[in-house]
Order: structure tokens, then sequence, then C-alpha cells
């Protein structure tokens, strides 16, 4: 009998006050298999810097019987490689004893955190840690407007962010590798890589680093580059080991690089998993094929590979959205996968 390779989970950033507990008791309600908690819920106190003790989180995990499905670490990172831009848009992310640190400051104490939540993730046996870099290429390049301007006399704006990237990254990178860590950059506007052909100039950087890897999330697919193109992209489809499950509309004629505040007026706009631009169906069948859950369950030894929900609304209650993200995916995505060709059996 065939059986599914997915399970059903829910991403943890978007529930932040529920705290750990709070947490995977909705994402059980909801009917999660499991979870993906944020690295702020595994933090004892609120100044980040002490974590709760790896025993204590293994056993609410399984007080819960939920799945641990990696620590989303997506917001300390990117704080890490963009403080030196002296950008002010990673300051919610920043631990209130630190806002008034110097670029210089933020980098090396969110690359210490970095380091030991690394070590965390060991203890737990998380092998996995989607995550995105920040914008180590300058605010020039992120912009992605076509200007002719990247490089001239005594400047390449391009070799210097890629230089800068592998710089930055190489404690992080190191720590990683030795702990057995892949480092699962999410490829999102505004961070070091926003396509996949910027990716694989990452990778390329830092001499085809291993532990340097992707967290696939078709959502960020709403500029030219499409889910499936970007994510069987050479550089991109063997070094898949972490997904999101995530929807969004763009609205015909609105400009999407419009300086909007208000998220309703925008032009590309998040949405609960039904209704989106993106069949979903499509997309985990894409993730098979280029051998997502396969590579999850070797590394991490299991059964199954989490299709982490990571729905938001502009008009949906958040809550409301995380339940029907929870059990969209497993109604409808955790399906039995053939194991043969559905011609096997004709004319038998």
């Amino acid at each position: 009998m065939a059986k599914p390779v997915y399970h059903s989970s829910i991403e943890g950033a978007q529930h932040g006050g529920k705290g750990l507990e709070g947490f995977l008791t909705f994402a059980k309600e909801a009917g999660a298999a499991g979870a993906q908690p944020s690295n702020y819920m595994l933090e004892d106190g609120d100044s980040g810097e002490k974590f709760k003790s790896a025993s204590d989180i293994k056993d609410i995990f399984e007080k819960h019987g939920l799945k641990l499905d990696g620590v989303s670490g997506h917001c300390p990172f990117w704080v890490h490689t963009s403080a030196w831009t002296g950008t002010r848009s990673g300051h919610p992310f920043i631990h209130g004893p630190n806002q008034d640190k110097s670029p210089e400051e933020l980098e090396q104490w969110y690359e210490a955190y970095l380091l030991r939540l690394m070590d965390l993730s060991a203890e737990l046996g998380i092998k996995i840690l989607p995550m995105f870099w920040g914008v180590t290429q300058g605010w020039e390049l992120a912009t992605g407007y076509p200007w002719g301007f990247w490089a001239g006399p005594g400047f390449d704006l391009v070799k210097e962010g890629q230089e800068r990237f592998a710089t930055k990254t190489e404690k992080l990178r190191a720590h990683a590798n030795q702990l057995g860590i892949y480092l699962a950059h999410e490829i999102h506007p505004g961070t070091a890589a926003m396509c996949a052909e910027e990716f694989g100039q990452l990778v390329d950087s830092c001499d085809g680093d291993k532990c340097l890897t992707v967290n696939a999330d078709p959502s960020h697919c709403w500029e030219g580059e499409e889910w499936e193109a970007r994510f069987t992209h050479p550089a991109v489809a063997d070094r898949v080991y972490g997904c999101h499950v995530k929807n969004y509309v763009v609205r015909p004629g609105v400009p999407l690089r419009k300086g909007e505040a208000n998220w309703r007026n925008r032009a590309m706009q998040f949405t609960d998993l039904g209704s989106g631009d993106i069949n979903m169906v499509r997309y985990v069948e894409m993730l098979i094929n280029i051998g997502y859950p396969a590579r999850y369950m070797k590394v991490n030894g299991t059964e199954t590979a989490p299709l982490i929900a990571e729905t938001e609304s502009n008009y949906r209650d958040p809550d409301a959205t995380a339940i029907e993200g929870i059990q969209y995916v497993r109604d409808n995505l955790c399906f039995p996968v053939a194991e043969g060709s559905f011609e096997d059996e004709m004319g038998a």
C-alpha cells in the first residue's frame, strides 16, 4: 500500500505571542503532526542571552505529541548579514537590549547568538535550519532596478557583495558544517539571493559549501521567476532541504515595487492556501520530483518530510488562516505517493 511522504506542519514566527507551549497547543488542536517554532520561542527570557534546555524543549514536544520540524531562524540570520548597511528595518527582530548597538556590534552579537542557536539545534537533533541571509550584496543590488552602474572605475558591487557574503558567513558556515547542519536559505526579495541564479552565485563564492542549501517557498516567486523554474534550476534543485507552503495573489495593474505601508493596497498579497494563484498540489509534486522529501528523510532518518504551512492573509484572522493552512496541507497535500506509473497494469 502506497504511503504519504509528507506530514502537515506549521511555522511559528507568526505566532510568537503564544509562546512555545501555547503555539504547540494551537498546532495540535488544529490538526498538525509537527511544528517549526521560531528561535524566539526557544529563548529563556527576553534578552536572547539564554535558550531553554534541549531536554525541556523535547519534553514539551513529546507532551503535545508533535514532531519537531526544525527552527525558524530567519530573523536573526537576516539581522546578522544586513546590519552592516545600517538599516533600521531589522529592528523589530532585534532584542530590546540591543536596539542601540552599532552595526558592527549588532553583527558580532548576532553571530554569537546564531552559533548558540546552532548548538541548541544540534542538541535537539535538528539538521536542517530554515533561514535567510541578509542583504550582503547591498541595497543597490537588492532594488533589482536595472541600473548599469554596479561596476565602474575602482568598484564592482556584484563582486564585492559575493566576497562580503563569503567573509561575513565564514564562521557560521564552518560551525554548521562541524555540527552537520544545513543552512536552508529562503530565496526571497531583500536577501542575499533573490532568485535561483543569485543563489548559485552565493554557493560559487563559497567554493560549493555543502551547508548552503534552500528552504523552498513558492510565495516569493512573484516577480518574473515562476516557482517551478526557481526550484528546478540546476543551482537549486538538489540543494532543497526544507520547505514552506504558502500562497499569494498579484493584483493586476498595481506596481509591485510601490512603496505602500498598507498591505491591503499592495500588488502582492499573501492568502490562505486554497484561494491563491499557486496550485499547491502541483508545487508539492514538484518537490517530490526534485527530491526534497527523500533528501529530508535521509538526513533526518524519518518516514515523512514536513510540509510547513506558513500562511498569512491581509483579511482573514491570523489563527483562522493558520488553521486553514494546517488542515489544507493535511487533507489535500499529504497524499499516498505512487510507486510506479499508472500505465504499469494496463493490459494485465
